[in-house]
């Protein structure tokens, strides 16, 4: 066992270093859009493409990306919700006044438009090469 942990150590401390190289640093922002309106289908695959075009497309013009999912939460009134939904997902260089307005002008447009009790926020900072 002594030498098999060993030949392992040796193995490891041969590797490369991981490089970072071009790597600068980014900060990730993720949103999370329910589709359901009264626990039925009110958001279009439709509707979501012109919410993109008008609202979404304006306000992040460097660019995103989105796909479909599905999820589960619960509600205000403490039921387990699992709906459809939309994951938009937009990296950009540092936080700013700019970026910052522009999200949060998305969310509440999303939650009026299509009467959301929430859209999920979740923001990251890491490391990205373009």
């Amino acid at each position: 066992m002594r030498a098999l942990t060993l030949a392992a150590l040796l193995v490891t401390a041969c590797a490369p270093a991981i490089q970072s190289s071009g790597l600068q640093p980014v900060v990730t922002e993720r949103l999370y859009f329910g589709r359901n309106v009264a626990r039925t289908l009110g958001v279009t695959d439709s509707a979501w493409a012109v919410f993109v075009a008008d609202v979404v497309s304006a306000r992040l013009p460097e660019g995103f990306t989105f796909w479909a999912a599905e999820g589960e939460w619960r509600g205000a009134d403490g039921r387990a919700t699992r709906e459809p939904s939309f994951v938009l997902e937009v990296v950009h260089p540092t936080r700013s006044a700019a970026t910052e307005a522009a999200i949060v002008a998305i969310i509440a447009e999303y939650k009026r438009r299509f009467n959301q009790e929430s859209v999920l926020r979740v923001v990251t900072t890491g490391r990205a090469a373009y």
